[in-house]
């Protein structure tokens, strides 16, 4: 029997099951989040600031709403990060379906944010509210990750809840693994930077 299941609500336990999904266990799988990073410039420095200034303004009162997540947090580091310039395309809302091998189960949904490179899913962005843990986005960003076109590379994702950010490594060469990085705040200390 067929079942439909909406990205949202999917569990990594159903991704493990139905599409054969492993966590990497490898120490060297995902070090492209702390290895070679770019030195930031004075004014990279106190853009991050001035978002975080931001961000912490807005949330004295109440938590951010997705929607506020990603037009105060994620728009300026999209920006910052220079995917809004060329070879980038971004889109937003981007429908998408897969099946499990079986074809027993299909998932949809949308992505909040894809940015590609020519047909290169470059980076899967699911963004929550503040009142959420970060890692609630997990399995739903790993589903639209699972539908990339290109899966002779890597596919890279992005949570976000304002708060906390946690990026992800998809390869599907063979049996698709996956890894995280460690939630990184946006309240300490640099670590936005």
């Amino acid at each position: 029997m067929l079942q439909t299941i909406q990205a949202r609500d999917i569990s990594l336990y159903e991704l493990e099951e139905k599409f054969a999904l492993q966590l990497a266990q490898e120490e060297q799988f995902f070090t492209e989040w702390t290895d070679n990073l770019p030195l930031l410039t004075e004014t990279e420095k106190l853009s991050l600031k001035r978002l975080k200034s931001n961000y912490l303004n807005l949330t004295k009162r109440r938590p951010m709403s997705e929607e506020a997540v990603k037009m105060v947090v994620l728009s300026p580091l999209l920006d910052l990060a220079g995917f809004y310039q060329s070879p980038f395309e971004i889109e937003t809302e981007k429908s998408l379906e897969i099946s499990a091998e079986d074809d027993s189960v299909i998932v949809k949904g949308k992505i909040d944010v894809l940015i590609i490179q020519q047909r290169f899913w470059v980076l899967v962005i699911e963004s929550k509210s503040t009142r959420f843990d970060v890692l609630t986005a997990l399995p739903q960003a790993l589903a639209y990750m699972l539908d990339t076109p290109n899966v002779e590379q890597p596919t890279f994702g992005l949570l976000v809840n304002g708060r906390e950010f946690v990026f992800v490594k998809l390869l599907q060469q063979g049996q698709p693994k996956y890894a995280r990085s460690f939630a990184l705040s946006i309240e300490k200390e640099n670590e936005l930077q």
